[in-house]
């Protein structure tokens, strides 16, 4: 059956959209990817959405415009790559949303663990007119669980592979990497988000060099490392914090670049933006080198998201880590930037078939959840006239 993926995350470098035929549930699934593009952001959503974001106080009429301004986004997104493939949006089982995280904080402070993530699925249902899964972190939340990561299972029935243990490491807004062990089963998998990926790199070209992102690394690659901000930037309690773990742009967003470039006037623009994309690669060789005891020794460390376009990120991180064999997903024959939005073609697959997907040796869960919610499509064409 069709089914479309859609992926927005904490970058804010546009919306991935991916269509796939599926087939099959669980170990068992064959996913094949038909298209996929990245549709930006238009810059008014994109000012509403930095907005929001950034701002201490948002207002509820902010949010809840800017929730239906997503959907109706989304919604557009699909349309447009299906019609860029001569796709009719009405044959697709299901569309998969993960939606834009607004705000994610699982600390259970005063006892509650909440995650919010934006984009109305009624809107995405009513303009492409087929079902739609989303909102696939709560049901986690609610189970005690980090609600994060959850690429990981989708991770587990693509990449397994019984001849070594394998890396696969994202780099979108936030880097967040999926251990497979060679053994092969499902509870031995360990999962995490290792810290900034691309977001202070983000976040500091917009404030030193009015840029969204660092094309190719070029500014990077520039720069020198600074060893005073770098012992810095390693001494963040992220790092030593145990596992389940998960974070976002609450800790690493706007407010905490700008207080690094206060703090640290002396270093130039060139040399800041070299330091924090060493850091990316760092908080990553950091976890994966025995400073955490339940992660397992890699053999490979494969590389997706927007980071891995980045050249002087992947050169920090083969100097970082010389043991491990370091590639993209271009290199295995898959789309480093599609790779999210098929996964979560995957977790809708199991969610449309009331089947489970998170992996609670990874979120911290009580127990295997299906997650999302499904919001359905009525098909006029094909039931009774209603009187």
């Amino acid at each position: 059956m069709l089914a479309a993926g859609i992926m927005s995350g904490t970058s804010l470098d546009g919306i991935d959209v991916a269509i796939c035929e599926i087939e099959g549930l669980d170990q068992k699934t064959q996913v094949k990817l038909l298209a996929f593009d990245t549709i930006a952001f238009e810059p008014q959503t994109l000012a509403n959405l930095s907005q929001a974001l950034n701002r201490d106080q948002v207002s509820l009429a902010d949010i809840s415009r800017l929730n239906v301004e997503l959907g109706q986004v989304f919604g557009q997104a699909v349309l447009r790559v299906c019609q860029q493939n001569d796709l009719d949006s009405k044959n697709l089982a299901f569309i998969a949303s993960h939606g834009q995280t607004l705000y994610h904080d699982t600390s259970n402070q005063n006892n509650i663990r909440h995650t919010l993530q934006l984009g109305e699925a009624s809107e995405i249902a009513a303009l492409c007119q087929c079902p739609v899964i989303s909102d696939f972190r709560p049901m986690d939340v609610a189970l005690g669980g980090a609600g994060a990561p959850l690429v990981p299972y989708a991770e587990w029935v693509l990449y397994q592979d019984p001849s070594r243990t394998q890396a696969l490491q994202n780099i979108g807004g936030i880097g967040n990497v999926t251990i497979l062990p060679k053994s092969g089963r499902l509870s031995d998998l360990v999962a995490f988000d290792t810290g900034p990926g691309n977001m202070v790199i983000n976040e500091a070209m917009q404030i030193l060099f009015n840029q969204t992102y660092d094309k190719d690394g070029n500014r990077a690659s520039q720069g020198q490392v600074q060893e005073k901000l770098a012992q810095h930037l390693m001494a963040h309690p992220y790092l030593q914090a145990p596992l389940p773990k998960s974070t976002g742009r609450e800790l690493f967003g706007r407010a905490f670049t700008q207080e690094l470039i206060d703090a640290f006037p002396q270093i130039s623009p060139l040399d800041f933006i070299a330091t924090v994309t060493w850091y990316s690669a760092a908080c990553i060789a950091f976890h994966l080198d025995g400073h955490i005891p339940a992660v397992p020794q890699v053999d490979r460390l494969i590389v997706s998201g927007g980071g891995a376009y980045n050249p002087q990120l992947i050169r920090y991180l083969k100097e970082l880590m010389p043991k491990v064999e370091v590639i993209r997903q271009e290199d295995l024959g898959y789309s480093s930037e599609a790779k999210e939005a098929i996964a979560f073609v995957i977790l809708g697959n199991q969610t449309f078939h009331g089947r489970p997907s998170n992996v609670p040796s990874v979120t911290g869960a009580s127990q295997p959840a299906i997650l999302g919610k499904i919001t359905p499509w009525l098909d006029l064409s094909k039931t009774k006239k209603f009187s």
